[in-house]
């Protein structure tokens, strides 16, 4: 079916796995000819799948220098802006959308080359907090500009909606009521009163390539290979919770902003949380950095009447990925973080496999609930092509938010915790494979049966210290 109809051009920028997975779901449920949409991109990629839809391929860098003459040509007021790429500032794009009167989607803030690495700025600076600070500086300025939906794909996205839909379950399920809230405000009060202490968003990828295992000196992955380094190799960010006792020796403070999340002074793929998902049980994961670590604690933050903080969940992401992209990350760490000569993304070659990806809500009178999607490749080659169990997450995320600023063009600039969770599950769904809700009475303390060197706190299992592995 045909979710919206769009009259104006659709430019997309940069056309990596997810822009190659999108633009059959543009085409199928978005309303528009094919010859109002062209890829701008700065490598090969995604040629020869736009060429087999007939859409206009451009192969050229976006770059400061050149930004406005590459795209003003192709973009006019109520046209829009799919920003799929790396090492192109956002918050660039999201300024020249607002100028021209574009709407704008992306599923994370980038900064220029270099901009997470650069050494004259703290590492607060060059923080995914800072990033989407920065962002949030130009919402203010354009309060009722054109619809910019920042950071839309699985994670953040998604499961910003996902932490909605287990929270009116836990809800009813303990007689707290089925009424939906209808603000911010709103929702922060139901998770306070609910008693959610701490979010993981618990992921675990089994997908392989039984006959291509990864080879030495190559890193595979079954989703951006850049993205997934780029931000491995930031500092770890959370959000912290009202909850928590002690921030970490290695943790630290912003001193500016919402100041709803802290950073540990430790790359993200070199940091370690326990965590669970229904299908794997009890694992390590990696706590990478991302915005909706950031975004959902601010979301669900309740002040008292002075403005203080009364309520806040510690949130963070505890990814688990395929079980090459693990042994790539370990060659990765031990080569000090140095990109291997060879990078591979998975996708026609894996030959079993699912992505079960969720919310794992913790705290509340029945312990710990796990809500989300679990989509197997075959599903997902069944539902969608030039598509994994990965990709096709993010791509359903992304013609979601697509489809909801389509329907909503004058909405400002906004994050996924802003728009309407429940139209965009609508869109979502069919391409979720299984959507499930699992309670568990997992904690991190269970079944500790020898002694470990980290120091415990038996009087509250979800304390940060309990859930990080050192």
């Amino acid at each position: 079916m045909k979710h919206v109809s769009f009259p104006g051009r659709l430019v997309m920028l940069g056309c990596g796995s997810i822009g190659q997975g999108v633009l059959p779901l543009i085409l199928r449920h978005i309303g528009m000819p094919k010859d109002r949409i062209t890829v701008v991109t700065a490598d090969a990629r995604g040629r020869d799948v736009a060429a087999e839809y007939g859409v206009r391929f451009i192969e050229e860098p976006a770059t400061r220098d050149n930004l406005r003459d590459l795209l003003v040509p192709l973009l006019d007021r109520d046209d829009f802006l799919l920003n799929l790429s790396v090492d192109v500032s956002s918050v660039a794009l999201i300024e020249l959308c607002q100028e021209i009167g574009a709407l704008y989607l992306d599923t994370c803030i980038e900064p220029w080359p270099g901009g997470y690495t650069d050494p004259s700025l703290t590492p607060s600076q060059r923080s995914n907090y800072a990033l989407r600070e920065s962002a949030l500086a130009v919402a203010r300025k354009h309060p009722n500009g054109p619809t910019a939906v920042l950071t839309h794909g699985a994670n953040p996205g998604l499961v910003s909606h996902l932490v909605k839909e287990a929270l009116l379950d836990i809800a009813r399920d303990t007689g707290l009521g089925e009424a939906v809230p209808a603000d911010r405000e709103g929702w922060a009060a139901l998770a306070e009163k609910a008693g959610v202490k701490a979010i993981h968003v618990a992921e675990r990828d089994t997908q392989v390539a039984q006959h291509r295992p990864k080879e030495v000196g190559e890193f595979v992955n079954t989703w951006s290979i850049d993205g997934f380094v780029g931000e491995g190799r930031q500092p770890a960010e959370l959000g912290w919770g009202t909850h928590e006792k002690v921030i970490p020796a290695d943790g630290h403070r912003h001193e500016f902003g919402c100041d709803a999340a802290i950073y540990l002074l430790r790359p993200g793929a070199g940091t370690r949380v326990r965590s669970w998902t229904p299908l794997e049980g009890p694992m390590h994961a990696f706590l990478v950095t991302h915005n909706e670590s950031i975004s959902i604690a601010d979301y669900f933050t309740a002040k008292g009447e002075d403005g203080s903080v009364r309520y806040r969940p510690t949130v963070h992401y505890a990814y688990h990925p395929c079980d090459d992209a693990v042994l790539s990350v370990h060659e990765l760490a031990g080569k000090n973080w140095q990109m291997q000569s060879r990078q591979r993304l998975m996708m026609d070659e894996i030959t079993s496999g699912l992505d079960e990806l969720g919310v794992l809500l913790m705290g509340h009178a029945k312990g710990a609930y796990w809500y989300g999607s679990r989509l197997s490749i075959e599903q997902a080659r069944e539902l969608v092509p030039h598509n994994n169990a990965t990709s096709l997450q993010v791509t359903a995320a992304v013609l979601a938010g697509l489809v909801w600023a389509m329907e909503n063009p004058r909405a400002g600039i906004l994050e996924a915790d802003q728009i309407d969770h429940a139209r965009c599950m609508e869109i979502m769904r069919p391409y979720l494979g299984e959507v499930v809700g699992v309670y568990s009475d997992w904690t991190p303390l269970q079944d500790r049966n020898f002694p470990f060197p980290e120091e415990l706190d038996e009087s509250d299992p979800w304390q940060f210290s309990n859930v990080r592995v050192v």
